[in-house]
């Protein structure tokens, strides 16, 4: 069996699938936001969505937490992994 690359790098960088990845994300992101914990609210205003082109290939969209103390908040509660779990259990 070979595969058809070019069907699959032009399906993985075209419009539609960056939608649903960037939706995906999105959806992650605000799940995070709404279960952070909130103390001056800085680390949720810095969760964020970066969407990357990983060469011709696909689009990448990561969900990140950029405030000084994202490192401690998510060890001590998860909140970007639980996120994530969330979302892909559908809730």
């Amino acid at each position: 069996m070979k595969f058809n690359n070019a069907f699959f790098e032009e399906l993985g960088s075209s419009p539609a699938v960056e939608a649903l990845v960037v939706d995906a994300a999105n959806r992650v992101a605000a799940r995070a936001k709404a279960d952070a914990p909130v103390d001056t609210g800085e680390y949720v205003g810095k969760i964020k969505v970066q969407v990357h082109r990983r060469r011709k290939l696909r689009t990448v969209a990561l969900v990140v937490a950029t405030d000084d103390k994202s490192m401690i908040i998510e060890s001590r509660h998860g909140t970007l992994a639980r996120a994530l779990q969330a979302v892909k259990r559908g809730r």
